[in-house]
């Protein structure tokens, strides 16, 4: 069993503390400030094992960097084709999909990602 470190902890604190869906440097930056001596391969290490844990999520993206999100459940996000910022989507999982590709192609699917994309309201408000 891997014992809960003290760098875990911070890195899930620092993660738990931010708004945004920030990339393994934004984190790093984060812990940086307060914990100068932790490495930026300790924040990286840290996340992958809190998200092979399902504390947290790790979001993929395609053309995009590995980010992570403080919320371990199911839910969707949105990203802006403007701004690049990424946003929860919070409504009923549809579970019943999962069982849709189960019973169409015998796939057993653990998980899915569904991102929208397209213009935040912040964007679409800037006549620019």
């Amino acid at each position: 069993m891997i014992r809960n470190t003290v760098q875990r902890q911070i890195v899930l604190e620092a993660l738990k503390k931010m708004n945004t869906h920030p990339t393994v440097e934004e984190v790093y930056l984060t812990i940086h400030r307060k914990h100068p001596t932790i490495s930026k391969t300790t924040v990286y290490r840290n996340l992958r094992h809190l998200a092979e844990k399902k504390e947290i999520r790790r979001i993929i993206l395609p053309d995009d960097l590995e980010r992570y999100d403080r919320r371990a459940d199911r839910h969707f996000h949105f990203k802006c084709r403007h701004c690049g910022a990424l946003f929860d989507v919070d409504f009923d999982y549809p579970s019943e999909m999962d069982e849709a590709v189960r019973q169409k192609y015998g796939f057993q699917v653990d998980e899915h990602d569904v991102v929208f994309r397209g213009v935040c309201q912040k964007c679409g408000e800037d006549p620019a």
